[in-house]
C-alpha cells in the first residue's frame, strides 16, 4: 500500500548505522522513553477514542482564512498556521512549508477516520505559491501526509527531512535529487538561510515493522532578521535546554502542545511543561501548535490552546495563538480566538 512507504532495506540500514543514535535496528531517544500502555487498558483508550468525542472536535467546522495572496510574498518575516504543525514561512524572500498535513484525515490506514476540524484544507495547496523549502519532522501520518505531498510535488523546490524520512518520498516519486536528511544537529544554509535539525523525545514508523527505522525532530531556521524554533513533536527533556544554549535565543518558538495523555506523557508534553521547554530553549515568543485540526487524545479540542495561555501568562512568557489561515509577523499580538467557537 502506498500509504505506508517504503520499506527499510539492508542498504538503508548501514546508511543510517552511521548515525550515532541508531542502535542497530532502530533510532533511539537521547534518553529512555516508553508509551505506557499496558495490554489491558487498550480496550478503553480505543472505546475513548472511537465513542466519546462530545467537547473533543467542534461542534461545527473551523473556519480556515483565505491565503492572503501578494500580502504573503511581501513579507520578510511572516507565517501562517493551518492547524496542527502546518505552519507555511516568509523568510528573505522563500516560501518555507513545515509537516504539510493538509488532508483531511490523520489516520488514513485505520478502519475508523480521525477527522480534519476544517474543511476542504486541501484546496490550499492551490492557493500557496510555489514552496522554495519543504522541511519534514518526521513521517507519522499527522505529519507526512500522501494527499498532500502529490498536489505539493509540482509545486515544491527542495525538500529537507530527517534521516530515513526520505526514503517515502523517492518512494512516491517525489524528491530524488532534490532532497537532503538530516541527523540531530546536522546544518545546512539554504539560500541565506541557516536550517539545522535538533532533537526531540518522539518515535516514528508508518506500519507494524517500521517503528523508529527514522528519525523525528524539530527545526531552527535563522535569518539576518530573525531566529526560529519549531520542536517539532516530543516529550519534554534536556534536550531544550541544549537547544537553546547551542542554537539561541529564539524569537519566536512553535511548541508542540496537544495530543497528550498520561498513557503517552514521554513523547507528548502537557501544556505547561510546552511552556516550560520554551524558556528552557530561551524562546521569546512562543505559539502552540500540534492542535486545532485533529483530535488524536481524550483532552478537549480547545484544551492545549486554554491551558498554555494560561501558564504562559503565569509564567510572563509572551506567545501567539493565531487563527487558522491567518498571516502573522513574528511580533504580533494574538486574541483567544476559540473561546467564541462551541
Amino acid at each position: 500500500m502506498k500509504q505506508f512507504g517504503a520499506r527499510v532495506t539492508k542498504k538503508l540500514k548501514e546508511r543510517y548505522a552511521r548515525s550515532p543514535h541508531w542502535t542497530g535496528n532502530k533510532f533511539q531517544n537521547l534518553e529512555e522513553t516508553s508509551m505506557n500502555i499496558s495490554f489491558e487498558n487498550i480496550p478503553k483508550l480505543l472505546y475513548q477514542q472511537l465513542c466519546e468525542s462530545k467537547g473533543r472536535e467542534p461542534e461545527s467546522p473551523l473556519e480556515v482564512l483565505s491565503f492572503p495572496g501578494p500580502d504573503f510574498l511581501k513579507k520578510s518575516s511572516a507565517f501562517i498556521w493551518y492547524g496542527h504543525s502546518s505552519l507555511l514561512l516568509r523568510l528573505n524572500d522563500k516560501t518555507i512549508l513545515i509537516d504539510p498535513m493538509m488532508g483531511p484525515d490523520a489516520s488514513p490506514i485505520a478502519p475508523f477516520s480521525t477527522r480534519r476540524f476544517s474543511e476542504n484544507t486541501l484546496d490550499i495547496i492551490d492557493d500557496i505559491p510555489p514552496v522554495d523549502l519543504l522541511l519534514l519532522s518526521h513521517d507519522h501520518y499527522d505529519h507526512l501526509d500522501l494527499s498532500s505531498m502529490r498536489k505539493l510535488a509540482g509545486k515544491t523546490g527542495t525538500y529537507f527531512t530527517s534521516l530515513g524520512s526520505g526514503r517515502h518520498l523517492n518512494y512516491w516519486n517525489m524528491a530524488h535529487d532534490n532532497l537532503r536528511e538530516f541527523d540531530w544537529w546536522d546544518t545546512k544554509d539554504f539560500e541565506g538561510i541557516r536550517i539545522t535539525f535538533t532533537p526531540s523525545r518522539h518515535f516514528s514508523g508508518r506500519g507494524l515493522t517500521d517503528r523508529s527505522k527514522s528519525l523525528w525532530g524539530g527545526w531552527v531556521i535563522e535569518t539576518s532578521e530573525c531566529k526560529l524554533f519549531f520542536s517539532g513533536d516530543g516529550g519534554y527533556g534536556a534536550h531544550f535546554a541544549e537547544i537553546g544554549e547551542k542554537l539561541g535565543p529564539f524569537d519566536v518558538g512553535f511548541m508542540e502542545c496537544g495530543q497528550y495523555n498520561e498513557h503517552w506523557h514521554q513523547i507528548h508534553m502537557y501544556p505547561e511543561e510546552s511552556v516550560k521547554a520554551a524558556i528552557d530553549a530561551k524562546v521569546r515568543c512562543a505559539m502552540p501548535v500540534h492542535w486545532g485540526a485533529f483530535s488524536l487524545a481524550q483532552h478537549s479540542w480547545k484544551e492545549p490552546a486554554e491551558r498554555f495561555v494560561k501558564e504562559a501568562k503565569k509564567q510572563s512568557l509572551p506567545f501567539l495563538t493565531p487563527r487558522l489561515g491567518q498571516l502573522s509577523g513574528m511580533d504580533d499580538s494574538s486574541g483567544e480566538w476559540w473561546i467564541d467557537h462551541s
